[in-house]
């Protein structure tokens, strides 16, 4: 267990007048613990609990998974033949109110209701994504490795764009690609568009075939211990005309705009609005549809973006995407974003691959 973040995050409950709180987000409980197994239908629980001036843990898990020894102070093991539910009532305050994660499937959740394990139960997802949100030394140096493995992903997508390639080729050999630079593979499922599709934001690879001339989006990220990466490019494949060439450099200075503006007690959404100011006075802003970022960690979308309803002031140790795009009804798409660390004094750019317009030669 590690015991500064456990604190942290019971600081947080005690703000929200909690003395305890079942977690059962796999992540979140890695987070907490350094334990990790993915659950499927079976039940996995961290319960944390004040305890006279201390915090006590407590994991629950099934003897399927692999040994959880040591990751919390009091471990609990039930067989497929168990009932974990009477363990985890067992271990609460039946007259305290239990605080519970947005992850706690109804199938546990109306049961412990229903057996009175607590005086109520209470929305607390907040007090760990709080925590996650401010990343310690440890976390700042994975995101860093990460993204520094996800600009040699991207060379590697670079060198793979030729004449007559399809998209989901390129996307179902980059997680190979990652793992020989590193990482452990795709920290979520990457976006290959050729031509039009770049002009989707969301497109999922296809058997499209790039044409020269074509513009292509890579928007990727791996992971690397569990913590994720995540970055667009986007690259001509013949000189660019001169609309393509105008989108590309308002996208730019976009990003870099508002990449300049972050420092801790800056709002979110000033961040925001820096970016999508510069898109909107060169006339593109009805193209601008999504906002300007996600914060990311041990997922690659945690709670609290970067947009325009985000009025909380940035604090050090948060990292977020900054990712403007500019998506035209003609087929023109343009995305560039990177991973900021806010420091503090400022931020860290934690992608370094150019945002110069770059022509492939295919």
């Amino acid at each position: 267990m590690n015991k500064q973040r456990a604190e942290r995050v019971m600081s947080n409950l005690r703000q929200m007048g909690l003395s305890q709180a079942l977690f059962t987000d796999p992540l979140s409980i890695f987070y907490l613990t350094g334990y990790h197994t993915e659950p499927m239908e079976r039940f996995l629980g961290l319960l944390l609990a004040q305890r006279g001036a201390g915090v006590t843990s407590t994991l629950l898990c099934n003897a399927l998974f692999p040994s959880a020894e040591g990751a919390a102070d009091i471990v609990l093991t039930h067989t497929d033949a168990q009932d974990p539910l009477l363990m985890v009532a067992d271990a609460c305050d039946p007259s305290a109110i239990l605080g519970v994660d947005k992850s706690l499937a109804a199938r546990w959740l109306v049961p412990l209701m229903e057996r009175q394990a607590c005086a109520g139960v209470r929305l607390a997802s907040a007090a760990v994504d709080d925590a996650r949100s401010v990343k310690d030394a440890a976390e700042q140096d994975l995101m860093r490795r990460a993204s520094q493995l996800n600009d040699k992903g991207m060379e590697w997508l670079a060198a793979q764009v030729a004449e007559g390639v399809t998209e989901r080729s390129i996307a179902e050999r980059l997680p190979g690609a990652y793992r020989q630079l590193g990482a452990s593979g795709n920290s979520f499922d990457p976006i290959v568009s050729f031509a039009a599709n770049a002009a989707d934001p969301h497109h999922e690879p296809d058997d499209t075939t790039l044409g020269r001339g074509d513009m292509v989006l890579f928007d990727v990220g791996c992971a690397y211990k569990r913590y994720c990466a995540d970055m667009t490019r986007t690259f001509f494949t013949a000189a660019p005309t001169e609309l393509q060439l105008r989108v590309y450099d308002t996208v730019r200075r976009a990003n870099e705009a508002a990449e300049a503006v972050v420092r801790p007690g800056v709002p979110f959404s000033t961040i925001d609005r820096t970016a999508r100011q510069i898109i909107e006075d060169a006339g593109f802003g009805p193209f601008f549809t999504h906002r300007l970022g996600h914060q990311i960690g041990l997922s690659v979308h945690e709670p609290g973006d970067v947009s325009a309803s985000h009025h909380e002031a940035v604090r050090p140790g948060q990292c977020f995407s900054i990712e403007p795009g500019i998506y035209l009804p003609d087929g023109i798409g343009v995305r560039i974003e990177d991973l900021v660390l806010v420091t503090e004094d400022g931020c860290e750019v934690l992608n370094h691959y150019s945002h110069e317009p770059v022509v492939l030669d295919v």
